[in-house]
Order: structure tokens, then C-alpha cells, then sequence
């Protein structure tokens, strides 16, 4: 193995806390905390000169966790005809990476701006996505991690899996280390180029990480894996799930994760956003599972992480969704290899592995405003041959439901191996292989629009018939891969795996490209306003906050100058920051003379010719009559923006009124925690005035938080409110 040196180092380095079990809902776990062993900015690959490695023979091994092929009632979802003939209109339908010798092809891929990239499981390519042209040539999957040392650099051990941060316009690329130490590796282009540079990670995994599968959420990248105790044991230990600190490849800073273990559970997927419309904010990412006693039901959790304050972070669940009942494919046997092919030279038949223990990849997510909806498909049995049962779920954020389900099986042609993915005008594209005694195994997809029945999909159309069976090999692709282009969010990509000849490794793929007639071109760009709290209450001469937030729209990615109108008299407006891509903190400041009542402000939201409005509401009370020997307290400024690191103040003011001569000790609230903070003095006599000096770390999360200081004296309490910003 080579450069042993700094692989010693990297091991030395490595931090792995033990792994927590997810109990239960109602009982609080923490995550483990993986810290990176190490991280770089390599240089851009197109520079990067790797010999491609082919001749090996290998079949790269699957583990199962302990599982019995289930047989349950008769599928009552059983779609058994073609549907109505709609035609696609199909772009590209172009040859894909070849074999590298390993098995199966594990065929992923993911479409960009203006590529392409496919990677199966040694090599990985890049295409001109307009033309299927390579952009450059296939290459081992490790020459990514070229000059980056360790075991990343010196060992490609496929399972890998391509993405396109659509938000960002970065590539991220991921794969296992499936010899001890076992690590998964990361690398996260720089521009939308993907024969350009990479931010460039890799984590030590506490176990064999078998069958890893990304997601792209707007706060990390999120994974699962099947952890065994070894490779060669098989000794399973649960599915892991993790969530890696998206901000901070991007920028190519040091970046942790943050994973929980589940030995209740195996191969969940996470959620993977499709579309410009991110989901809620603060929402989680969602994984899903087919429920491991139930052949009704699937699994859902939830995830939240918090890279700040990872006792934050919480796994929940699981919510059980009842879906139509089903019976594993090949459960009419006590294996799973059941898919048949064409009989070799009329003289064996040998079959396929159907991988019927679990949902196939993506669990795909878009956010249609009015609701959430994710796709997601797995292989079932359906009448003696074999079907591809898929679901999309709705409102995963409250009550999660099946909105609609089938199994397409139309035929006495086995389907399996699916990847489903659904546009943003609502159409569903399912691709998938298919084989049977009299068709070779061959690369097809069915879809549907939204009105057709529910639970259909029209006639299904071919992509490329094989010609060859696999024989001395049972395992299948393991995985496919539908996407959709970011550029129209209608056209839908699909890749997946044939023979070329009759024998065990001789696979090819295909890449193929098709949209619906009915999707035209994603809306443009846009945005809306939202505050929190929409509605104050203050006593004259005081001041009140509201947080106004920007919530993108089919990828606006502009700045909002912010600006008021309707003022009551004596009232005055400021902002804090003036514009802003994401929210700002508006201050209303009422004068001792503002007539009490209830008032409607309106915000004014500019960005190029884009213009929204906010009506806020903003209540003033009558102040109350002096009391003898009171006092009133001030604060100024009403905004402060203070970045990590630096330091920053408030003048707080106490006018003693009426004779008062009491002492105000003073007090804060609603600073983020991690935040020192200190009056100097923090008790005032009479009239006078104090500093407040604020000086948040860097571990102190940025943010706007509205700030309330006390004075208090004996029964006597005045408050003043003012708005921190940590930058």
C-alpha cells in the first residue's frame, strides 16, 4: 500500500465517538461525532493523468443484514395492463461507461448545468449533457482522490454514488473504503465543472459502511449504510445514517459529521431534494425503509442536525405508513435470485438477484408549495413474476400518507432494479431492467401524468434490448439511477446496465434522456416574505422587533433591499442588514406621542423587478401614568451586528422619574447561548447609564436574535429591546 506514512497520520488523527443506538422516540440519544481525518483543495482533474485499470475480476461483495425473503397477501395494487401509449420526448440515448472487471455495476449518475457524470464501480465519466459526448474519458473512481494520500487515494472499492447540489451547482461525489480502516470519502467540486477542482474529505466509518447512499439536503449532505462487523464476519450491527456538514465543504473548510445507529433497521434512504424549491425551513431530512415486520408498511424518520450544538441533533421516529400489501419478490422461493433469462445456449438457465429487502435508490423529494411529496419504489412479487411497486408519500413533515402506489407488471416480463423520480409539473418516470425466459435483460421506463388514474403508469418504452444473458454471475447492477435536469426540472435522465456478451463481467450501460410533453420549462425564479412574529405589542416610547425572512422560489438567488410604508405618527423604521438574500431585523421604534391603537405596516420587498409586500401589525399601548419614584431604561443602538472573534456594546440608559433614588440592577435575555456577555456596572443608582459588551466565540451560531434587557428595582421591572446579529 502506498504512502504508508501519511496513511499513519491520518489514523492517528482520527476521532471517532462510540456508536449510540436509537432507543426510542420518547428517549434522548446523541449522535456520534465524526471529525474528518483530513481535507484538501485538490488541483482540477482535467490536470490529473490516471491510467485507466481494467483486467481485474472481482465480484465486490453485498452483505445482507439477517433477513428472510417474506411472502405476504396477494398484491391488490397489481397494475396488469400497459396503460394508454403517451409518447416522451426522448433528447439522448447514448453508450455509457463499460466494464471494469468488478460486479455488479453498481450504475449511478447524476446530469448538471451542462454534464453529465456516470459512475459505475471502479469508473466514473463525464459527458456533455447536450450531446452525450464525453467531456472526460472514463477513469478509476479513487483518481479523485489523487495526491490526497491514504486510503481514499490508494483503494477503489466501488458502492459509489454521484450527485448534483442543484442549490449550489457542485458535484459531489462519494464512495466507501471497504478495507480496514474503513472510511467513506467525499469530494465536493468548486464550480460546476466536474473535471475541475474538489474540496476533498475523508472520514474514518466505525465499521464496514456496506451499500452507502447520499442525499442532498439544504443543511448536509446526508448518508446511510449498512454497518457489519467486518467484511468477512457479516455480523450486522444497524443502519447507519449520517448527516455531513454541507456549509463547510463547500467552502472547503474542516467539517464534521453526525451519524446515529440503528440496529432495527437496514439499508434506510434519506431524502434527495429535487427542484429549486427547498423544503420548509428548518425542516428535516426525511429516511425511509420498508418497515422490517410489517409487509404493509414502510418506516419514516426524521433527522435534524445541529453542527453547532450536536445535543441538538435528533433522530425521531419511527412513523409507520400503512401501504398496500405485498410479498417480497421471489418470496415463492427460499432465494432471491428468481429473475430468469433466456436459456444459455439451450442448455441452463441461470437467474438474477432481485435485492428484495429493500427500497431502491433515490428516495426522491420535491417541495410543490402546497405540499411535499417523495417517490420511491422497491421489487415485489405480482403474479407469479416479478413487478416494480412504487409510492409517492405526501405531507412526510406531519402526518405522512400514501397519496398513490402500484406495482407495474403489465406482463409475464420480470421488472426490477428501479429508480423513480418525479418532474416539477407533477409527471413520474420509473426505469428499470427486465428480463424473462424469451427477453434478454433490457433497459425500459413506464411514467405517468397527473391525469392519469392514480396508482398507473402508462405503456412502458424501451431504451435498448440486450441481446446477451449473464451467466456464472447472479448479482445485477445493485442500483440504477434516475435524475432530473436542474436546468428545465423537466427532462428526466436515467442509467442503467445490459450485456454485451454471455458470460459473467461483459456489462455495458446506457444513458438515456426524455421529458413529458405536458412539462414545460420550470417557472422563473422567484421570491417570497414571512416574519416571525407577524404581530407586536408595545407601550409608547418603546421599540419592537420582527424578523423578516426571504424564502426563495425556483432558484432566486438574488439580494431584497427592504423598505416601509403606512407609519403611524411618531413611529420610525430601520433595517438591519438594509437588504439581504435570506432576513433582516426590523426595528419600529414609537414615539411617547404615538397615538395608542392598532396599526398595519407594510414592508416593501425590491429585487430587480421583483416586488413583494408583508402587512405586519403593530400594537400600541397607552404608557402608563408616573409612578411615584419610577424610572424608565433605555438601550441604544436598537440593531448591533457583530461578527465571531470581535466584540460589540450596548449603552443602556436609566432616567430616574418622580424622585426615585432606588438602585436598577440590570439583566439579559435572548442571547444565543455560548455568548459572554457583561454589564459594566451591572447596577445602577439612580440616573446613569451601563455598557453591556457582547463578544460571541466562534462556536456561537450566526444568526439575528431579538435581545430584551431588564432593570429591576425592588417590585419596579422596565425593559428595553434591541436585535443582536452574529455574523
Amino acid at each position: 500500500m502506498k504512502k504508508l506514512a501519511t496513511l499513519a497520520a491520518l489514523l492517528a488523527s482520527c476521532t471517532i465517538f462510540p456508536i449510540t443506538q436509537l432507543v426510542s422516540q420518547q428517549t434522548q440519544v446523541y449522535p456520534d461525532v465524526l471529525r474528518e481525518n483530513t481535507h484538501d483543495t485538490s488541483i482540477p482533474m482535467r490536470e490529473v493523468h490516471v491510467p485507466l485499470e481494467l483486467g481485474r475480476q472481482q465480484v465486490v461483495p453485498l452483505l445482507h443484514p439477517p433477513h428472510e425473503v417474506k411472502k405476504g397477501q396477494e398484491d391488490p395494487v397489481i397494475q396488469k395492463y400497459r396503460g394508454p401509449k403517451r409518447r416522451t420526448t426522448e433528447a439522448l440515448n447514448a453508450s455509457g461507461v463499460g466494464s471494469s472487471g468488478l460486479s455488479p455495476s453498481d450504475d449511478n449518475g447524476a446530469v448538471g448545468a451542462t454534464q453529465y457524470v456516470q459512475w459505475v464501480n471502479a469508473q466514473y465519466a463525464v459527458f456533455d449533457k447536450a450531446t452525450g459526448n464525453l467531456v472526460q474519458a472514463a477513469r478509476p473512481g479513487n483518481s479523485l482522490w489523487s495526491g490526497f494520500g491514504g486510503p481514499c487515494e490508494t483503494t477503489n472499492s466501488g458502492d459509489p454514488v454521484v450527485q448534483y447540489d442543484k442549490a449550489a451547482n457542485r458535484w459531489v461525489m462519494a464512495q466507501p473504503v471497504y478495507q480496514s480502516p474503513y472510511m467513506y470519502c467525499i469530494a465536493v467540486s468548486t464550480t460546476p465543472d466536474a473535471t475541475g477542482s474538489y474540496n476533498r474529505y475523508a472520514f474514518s466509518m466505525p465499521n464496514f459502511p456496506d451499500y452507502p447512499k447520499l442525499a442532498v439536503w439544504p443543511d448536509a449532505y446526508y448518508t446511510s449504510s449498512n454497518l457489519f462487523q467486518g467484511s468477512d464476519t457479516g455480523t450486522f450491527i444497524g443502519a447507519y445514517a449520517c448527516a455531513f456538514d454541507r456549509n463547510a465543504m463547500l467552502a472547503g473548510l474542516p467539517a464534521t459529521a453526525q451519524c446515529f445507529n440503528n440496529p432495527s433497521e437496514s439499508s434506510l434512504l434519506p431524502s434527495d431534494l429535487d427542484g429549486s424549491t427547498p423544503p420548509p425551513a428548518g425542516s428535516p431530512n426525511y429516511f425511509v425503509d420498508l418497515n422490517p415486520t410489517s409487509l404493509a408498511a414502510l418506516n419514516l424518520y426524521k433527522f435534524h442536525v445541529d453542527f453547532a450544538t450536536p445535543s441538538n441533533t435528533t433522530l425521531t421516529g419511527p412513523v409507520s405508513i400503512p401501504v398496500a400489501a405485498f410479498s417480497e419478490a421471489c418470496s415463492q422461493f427460499t432465494y432471491t435470485e428468481c429473475i430468469p433469462q433466456p436459456m444459455y445456449q439451450g442448455t441452463f438457465q441461470e437467474t438474477l438477484d432481485s435485492l428484495p429487502d429493500r427500497l431502491m435508490y433515490r428516495l426522491a423529494y420535491r417541495n410543490f408549495g402546497d405540499h411535499e411529496s417523495l417517490v420511491v419504489n422497491h421489487s415485489v412479487n405480482a403474479n407469479g413474476v416479478v413487478g416494480v411497486r412504487w409510492y409517492e408519500l405526501r405531507n412526510p413533515g406531519g402526518a405522512p400518507s400514501i397519496y398513490q402506489q402500484g406495482t407495474y407488471a403489465p406482463d409475464s416480463t420480470y421488472r426490477w432494479m428501479g429508480s423513480i423520480a418525479m418532474d416539477h409539473a407533477g409527471d413520474i418516470a420509473v426505469g428499470y431492467s427486465v428480463s424473462s425466459t424469451s427477453v434478454f435483460p433490457s433497459i425500459r421506463y413506464a411514467g405517468r401524468v397527473p391525469t392519469d388514474p392514480l396508482g398507473t403508469l402508462e405503456a412502458e418504452n424501451s431504451i435498448l434490448e440486450g441481446s446477451f444473458e449473464q451467466i456464472n454471475q447472479v448479482r445485477w447492477g445493485d442500483y440504477t439511477s434516475m435524475s432530473i435536469d436542474p436546468g428545465d426540472d423537466c427532462t428526466f435522465w436515467y442509467t442503467n446496465q445490459y450485456m454485451t456478451a454471455s458470460d459473467s463481467s461483459s456489462w455495458s450501460t446506457r444513458i438515456a434522456s426524455f421529458k413529458f410533453p405536458n412539462c414545460a420549462s420550470a417557472p422563473s425564479p422567484d421570491y417570497s416574505l414571512t416574519a416571525n412574529p407577524a404581530s407586536q405589542t408595545v407601550t409608547q416610547g418603546n421599540s419592537a422587533n420582527y424578523t423578516v425572512s426571504v424564502s426563495p422560489l425556483n432558484g432566486f438567488t438574488g439580494s431584497v433591499s427592504f423598505s416601509t410604508g403606512g407609519l403611524p405618527l411618531g413611529v420610525t423604521a430601520s433595517f438591519n442588514p438594509t437588504a439581504s438574500t435570506s432576513s433582516t431585523t426590523l426595528t419600529l421604534t414609537t414615539a411617547s406621542s404615538t397615538p395608542p391603537g392598532t396599526y398595519t405596516i407594510t414592508v416593501n420587498g425590491l429585487s430587480g423587478a421583483l416586488n413583494h409586500t408583508l402587512s405586519l401589525t403593530l400594537v400600541v399601548n397607552a404608557a402608563p401614568p408616573p409612578v411615584a419614584g419610577d424610572f424608565s431604561i433605555a438601550a441604544s443602538p436598537p440593531t448591533l451586528t457583530v461578527s465571531r472573534g470581535s466584540n460589540g456594546s450596548y449603552t443602556i440608559t436609566v432616567t430616574a422619574l418622580n424622585g426615585f433614588t432606588g438602585s436598577v440592577s440590570l439583566s439579559v435575555s435572548g442571547l444565543p447561548g455560548r455568548l459572554n456577555a457583561r454589564f459594566s456596572p451591572s447596577t445602577i443608582a439612580g440616573s446613569g447609564a451601563a455598557t453591556l459588551l457582547v463578544s460571541p466565540n466562534k462556536k456561537v451560531p450566526p444568526g439575528t436574535y431579538p435581545v430584551t434587557i431588564t432593570g429591576t428595582s425592588g417590585s419596579l421591572a422596565h425593559s428595553a429591546n434591541v436585535s443582536l446579529t452574529i455574523n
